[in-house]
């Protein structure tokens, strides 16, 4: 694997992708943001395959969702689509699967913060999904997007936009007269593969636990046990 910043040519894999390119130079252009192409004289950024990636994630979402699911009116399916396929779902990708890390940037935009701007993030999470459709097909392409994603679809059916677990269950805490959730959030390993755990409080008690590679992922996988445990206390209905 490269270090940030550097030459990606021998790069053939985002470990949590869960797919292997026979062609590594694909990768290595999905990785080029442009402000690292300004740097070297204009050369192609990622942006086409961004722009190929968006429309591959949304179809795939799209196909599975409609025959996944037959009971779901256009509305709904519109509205799943829309809580999966966007910008801030997938920067949170992007930070759980380390892609961030990988990231080809110029010095000013990676000095800056641009490895944990959700933009950037999302787009480069986009692009690597159309790399993926252009070195495997469709079928590699949909197997790593189910991969990734199948989970949120899965909240999404039972609610669209219920991947936002924080906001979910600082609802229902409220509605259950137990007051807004607190967060406990301890990290640990070394700063490049640093991990963070969260557990979430809810009216003095410990509803959930949870781990990710940033401290908002850790609280919304906190979140969403916690979720679950009130799902189950309350006789197994959405809460």
């Amino acid at each position: 694997m490269t270090s940030p910043g550097g030459p990606a040519s021998t790069l053939f894999e985002i470990e949590g992708f869960g797919y292997r390119f026979v062609d590594p130079r694909l990768l290595e252009l999905a990785l080029s943001h442009r402000s690292w192409c300004a740097e070297r004289g204009g050369s192609e950024s990622n942006e086409r395959l961004e722009y190929l990636g968006d429309a591959v994630l949304g179809l795939i979402v799209a196909d599975f969702s409609f025959h996944s699911f037959p009971g779901m009116s256009d509305g709904e399916l519109s509205k799943l689509r829309a809580s999966v396929v966007n910008a801030k779902v997938l920067a949170d990708v992007a930070r759980t699967t380390g892609l961030g890390e990988k990231i080809l940037l110029g010095k000013g935009e990676d000095l800056s913060g641009g490895r944990d701007k959700d933009s950037i993030l999302s787009d480069v999470t986009e692009a690597v999904i159309g790399a993926i459709y252009c070195d495997g097909g469709w079928s590699a392409a949909r197997s790593v997007v189910l991969h990734l994603l199948g989970d949120r679809i899965t909240d999404a059916r039972v609610e669209p936009g219920v991947s936002d677990h924080k906001s979910r269950l600082q609802e229902v805490a409220v509605q259950l007269g137990h007051g807004v959730p607190t967060y406990e959030v301890e990290g640990f390993g070394p700063d490049h593969a640093r991990r963070y755990v969260a557990k979430v409080h809810v009216a003095g008690r410990c509803l959930g636990s949870g781990e990710g590679r940033s401290k908002k992922d850790a609280e919304q996988a906190a979140a969403r046990a916690a979720c679950m445990t009130l799902d189950t206390e309350r006789g197994g209905g959405n809460a």
